[in-house]
């Protein structure tokens, strides 16, 4: 139905590169750009310009310019590291030679908070994407400092802190200040996402006996159970839209991948079947594709599937195993 037309030019000094986006039934240019800029952005180009033609498809934009943050062990040791969405361009954030756990973007994509060992303690740090060396650490309670939930202003987060005994969550501010416990002495309280408008948090909690989701208004601290189908439900991610939360549920041996609505009034939808545990569940910034581990014979791989569960592709080919990744939000060229 389209096609995509294009020429470039290389110059000592730029890239100059037009592209036209045609309909051929119509026999007619729906738009067409032209792009200047260094030859080694030629990727970022058409990246930017596929991200205008499923804009001007759809309504929305694509995700073309999003990056995914992942663990992988293929040093031997678990690294944070970043890769386009095509898993082609990889680059390692952090090199402490331990274990680095839970990449989390900021709202802008340009920082990355994750959990470090290299210190004996699992703390929590914040890095400048663009500069490595700005690494600076942002909580450093004894016991666990993990996995934030970054608020939709990116001026607050939520972490899981086991600094008096029980891991618990706990409202802090971006540089690390406690502001409010939100849980309090009732089963382990991990995993949280914040709902895109700030109001609810989904989370993990074994109050009731096996790991299940849980949904908390943050103001009041009312908090529901979402999930009763399966012993063990974990890792939500609530899409940026808002419709839908992914987890990760144990189901006739495997884990399996559900989205469930927010208030629990329809029955979850299972969106992998596939042999082998598929887990931790990321959405992409338009809500149509989810980022995930998939583990078999005890190797992990990063794989992407889009919502309705088709289309489950591997993403990365690397040494090692990689785990926990996390999709970016849509990022400036």
């Amino acid at each position: 139905d389209y096609a995509v037309l294009g020429q470039f030019e290389k110059t000592a000094t730029e890239t100059v590169i037009e592209l036209r986006f045609i309909d051929v039934q119509k026999n007619e240019m729906i738009f067409g750009k032209r792009y200047r800029g260094e030859w080694n952005k030629r990727k970022q180009i058409v990246f930017k310009f596929c991200d205008e033609v499923i804009k001007k498809l759809t309504g929305e934009p694509g995700v073309c310019l999003s990056q995914i943050a992942f663990v992988s062990d293929g040093s031997k040791h678990k690294e944070i590291y970043i890769s386009d969405i095509l898993g082609e361009e990889i680059k390692q954030i952090t090199s402490f030679g331990d274990i680095a756990l839970s990449p989390r973007f900021t709202i802008d994509g340009k920082k990355l908070f994750f959990t470090s060992y290299h210190k004996g303690n699992p703390d929590l740090y914040l890095t400048d994407l663009y500069n490595i060396d700005l690494t600076r650490p942002i909580s450093s309670h004894k016991g666990l400092n993990m996995a934030p939930a970054i608020s939709p202003d990116g001026k607050n987060i939520i972490a899981t802190l086991s600094k008096d005994g029980n891991p618990d969550l706990y409202l802090m501010s971006k540089n690390g200040t406690i502001l409010r416990q939100l849980t309090k002495y009732s089963g382990i309280n991990v995993s949280p996402s914040w709902s895109p408008d700030g109001k609810e948090l989904a989370f993990v909690s074994d109050r009731s006996g096996s790991p299940q989701i849980y949904v908390m208004e943050i103001a009041n601290g009312k908090t529901r159970r979402l999930t009763y189908i399966g012993t063990y439900n974990t890792s939500p991610s609530w899409a940026p839209t808002g419709e839908l939360i992914a987890y990760a549920g144990f189901y006739e041996g495997n884990y399996q991948l559900f989205t469930m609505n927010p208030d629990g009034a329809a029955p979850p939808l299972q969106i992998t079947s596939t042999w082998g545990d598929h887990e931790s569940p990321s959405w992409s910034p338009d809500s149509r594709q989810i980022v995930f581990t998939r583990r078999r014979n005890n190797q992990q791989e990063l794989c992407t599937i889009f919502r309705n569960g088709s289309g489950l592709t591997p993403l990365l080919r690397m040494l090692g195993n990689q785990n926990y990744p996390q999709w970016s939000p849509r990022l400036e060229m």
